[in-house]
């Protein structure tokens, strides 16, 4: 009770003759953090439509949580419904009412004015995120077939031998970027990596060529479930690739 008495004694003192300076009070605010139903709610990529205009959003034929525990839901959503869907929305308004609107985007990327940082990072990540969305599958971790899978042993030696190539391409990208199994002119495999959100299309590209499979390195992609552990991200990505997309994009670059 004395003790008490005394803080009391010591709180009116310093509102009234400055007393009790050798404590000091520290005033605390108290900030409401979210429900837990808030930061577990989950919604459908059904429901994400792009606004007006010639490029539209790739759609995901899965939900958010379907490549779980490789990709968690919460980063699927952010990635597809705000990352990808900012892209696509400001791509489509830099091309709005220009000759450029409803030119293939792969001419309108091999033509790029490479001064244009808008142009560029919006019609890279849109391009980028539409091919890594396209082959992505709860499905998958299986091996190529057919013709991809000869290309694969030709230019590679095997499909070993080429995972261990791209890992370490895409474990050797400094910083944001991404890493691409391309077809070059000549139709030849090569595995090549680009900085932020270009990608092979580009001009100037240290490898030219057409993406038919990539990984995104940007932290958005991983770093909830993963932290910095981006090579463990690296190596579950291979438990998700659509092969046969990858495939149909393999003979659709060698065929132009």
């Amino acid at each position: 009770m004395k003790k008490i008495l005394t803080l009391v004694s010591c709180a009116l003192l310093v509102i009234t003759t400055g007393a009790c300076k050798r404590k000091k009070y520290t005033e605390v605010v108290e900030v409401p953090l979210p429900s837990v139903e808030e930061k577990l709610t989950i919604g459908s990529p059904d429901d994400v439509k792009a606004e007006s205009g010639a490029f539209e959003l790739v759609e995901l034929p899965f939900r958010y949580d379907a490549l779980a525990p490789n990709i968690d839901a919460q980063t699927m959503e952010i990635h597809y419904s705000r990352q990808y869907l900012t892209f696509t929305n400001n791509l489509n308004k830099a091309l709005s009412r220009t000759d450029s609107e409803n030119t293939p985007i792969k001419d309108i990327l091999k033509k790029l004015d490479l001064s244009n940082t808008e142009l560029r990072n919006n019609l890279g990540g849109y391009y980028n995120h539409s091919l890594y969305f396209e082959v992505l599958t709860p499905k998958g971790g299986a091996a190529p077939a057919d013709t991809l899978a000869s290309a694969i042993n030709r230019d590679f030696g095997s499909f070993d031998d080429f995972k261990v190539q791209f890992r370490d391409a895409a474990n050797k990208q400094f910083g944001s970027g991404w890493a691409w199994l391309v077809v070059d002119a000549s139709g030849k495999l090569q595995i090549t990596n680009t900085q932020n959100q270009d990608n092979p299309l580009m001009p100037r590209s240290e490898v030219s060529g057409t993406p038919i499979l990539g990984i995104d390195l940007w932290e958005h992609a991983y770093y909830l479930n993963y932290q910095n552990n981006r090579k463990k991200y690296i190596e579950n990505f291979f438990r998700l690739i659509n092969w046969k997309k990858v495939e149909e994009n393999f003979e659709n670059a060698i065929e132009k």
